[in-house]
């Protein structure tokens, strides 16, 4: 996978998709980019195109036993139903005021924003249903799961017509959500987490108690990991205004012990509950997420 990830294809760097205006031609440019570097990657042969067939189990209706295969295999395959085989899938996009920053000419929610849209545009060529939730401190969008192509363009100008908002509110808003997705799927989110870790953590469990498969990308920016300022500097906070004027160099260190814990907590409470927790750094190309996508859908599925 280190291999795959490092690789850089043309058109995916995260500051040049951001400056294009047209949302649909960056997924399409992020999908088949990515298809053709798959391709020339260690996981030649892993298609992305899911599968049309199972193994039979006992029990399973002996009419639905495709016989060809068993010719061909020896093996015993069930025809898997549409149904069955389709994914449904809604992306939970965090639109706070704190996913504004960006310190290398892309922003946490614009990286998101491009995300969400590759992974919608990879899942309708699939014929997969996604939806789109976009939120701060309350639901600010909520377009329920659809698998037709003219869906995307829903989910498209929902994207691009969205700036970031108020407070988080991570808690309140997934609990809110487990409750309102009534079927069972696949929960995408993309978020910073600058939130409580233990009620948000709680409001994740909820979607598991729910049945759903939740994949979690942690979005990040580079500055926020490394804490390179230097010199007297004002910090602002983006959601609620606060200034606070430090020497960065004094609390370097312990400011990147803090933000590592953050992550290290989410990381190893998210294995607790089953939920696959994916570092999003929005310095790196976006071919890279939907690897990780892959890769653990694979697994899900």
């Amino acid at each position: 996978m280190t291999n795959v990830q490092k690789t850089k294809y043309r058109y995916l760097d995260p500051a040049l998709l951001a400056r294009l205006a047209n949302l649909n031609l960056v997924a399409r440019l992020v999908v088949e980019g990515f298809i053709t570097g798959l391709h020339k990657s260690p996981y030649q042969g892993f298609s992305v195109e899911f599968a049309e067939y199972r193994k039979y189990c006992p029990g399973d209706n002996l009419r639905y036993i495709d016989w060809k295969v068993f010719g061909k295999s020896d093996r015993y395959y069930i025809k898997r139903f549409q149904e069955e085989t389709n994914l449904r899938c809604t992306i939970v996009l965090d639109a706070s005021g704190s996913m504004g920053y960006g310190s290398g000419g892309v922003s946490k929610f614009q990286y998101a924003c491009l995300a969400a849209a590759s992974l919608s545009y990879l899942m309708i060529r699939q014929q997969d249903s996604v939806g789109l939730v976009i939120f701060d401190s309350s639901l600010k969008t909520f377009i329920p799961p659809r698998s037709n192509p003219h869906h995307l363009k829903n989910i498209l100008l929902a994207l691009e017509q969205q700036e970031t908002g108020e407070e988080t509110d991570l808690g309140n808003v997934f609990h809110t959500l487990a409750e309102r997705i009534k079927r069972r799927g696949l929960i995408i989110i993309l978020s910073d987490l600058f939130d409580e870790p233990e009620s948000v953590i709680r409001a994740l469990a909820h979607f598991r108690h729910k049945k759903h498969e939740v994949i979690l990308f942690h979005t990040t920016d580079p500055h926020e990991r490394k804490f390179p300022f230097d010199g007297l500097t004002d910090f602002i906070d983006m959601e609620n205004g606060e200034r606070m004027q430090v020497y960065p160099r004094i609390l370097r260190q312990d400011y990147i012990d803090a933000f590592e814990k953050f992550r290290a907590e989410y990381r190893s409470r998210c294995m607790e509950h089953k939920i696959d927790y994916v570092p999003m750094e929005t310095d790196l190309p976006l071919d890279g997420l939907l690897l990780n996508y892959l890769s653990r859908r694979s697994r899900l599925g």
